[in-house]
């Protein structure tokens, strides 16, 4: 199985890579199951174009930025489609301000993919869009991974 994480990038702390690493482990250790990670495969593609400086092209050259982040798109629309068994989305409020996220749930529900979000805002906030793209919603990591060992393990 394998299974795209998804969450805030631009807006987070660390590009949202701590959650993403420790699930990844948890995911590989009690379940076997590989990932897809954003944050990782973001990486690759910044360093294979040599665009460690493409935040700034967003003021400096809006279209050489915009050409790159569909790159970045285009990453993240296959792994979710092609590469994915279930996605696992971290909604908190570093999602607020970006819209990779919103596309990644939806794109998701739209093709049938399972989508396991974690919530931690509180439930009025949370947009009535994506927990209805939602299979299932957690307060936790743990009643996730509690739920996943009972589904996967």
């Amino acid at each position: 199985m394998k299974v795209y994480l998804s969450g805030g990038m631009e807006h987070a702390a660390g590009e949202g890579a701590d959650w993403r690493k420790e699930m990844t482990a948890w995911l590989a250790h009690n379940l076997g199951h590989d990932v897809v990670d954003p944050v990782v495969e973001s990486a690759k593609i910044v360093a294979e174009h040599g665009a460690e400086d493409y935040r700034n092209w967003k003021s400096s050259d809006p279209e050489k930025f915009k050409q790159f982040i569909r790159k970045l798109i285009a990453r993240d629309i296959r792994g979710v489609i092609e590469e994915s068994d279930y996605v696992i989305c971290l909604w908190n409020e570093s999602v607020f301000k970006g819209g990779g996220t919103h596309g990644e749930v939806t794109l998701a529900y739209h093709f049938g993919i399972p989508v396991y979000l974690i919530n931690t805002i509180p439930m009025e906030d949370l947009s009535g869009w994506i927990f209805s793209c939602a299979s299932e919603t957690f307060e936790s990591f743990e009643a996730l991974h509690a739920y996943l060992e009972q589904q996967y393990g």
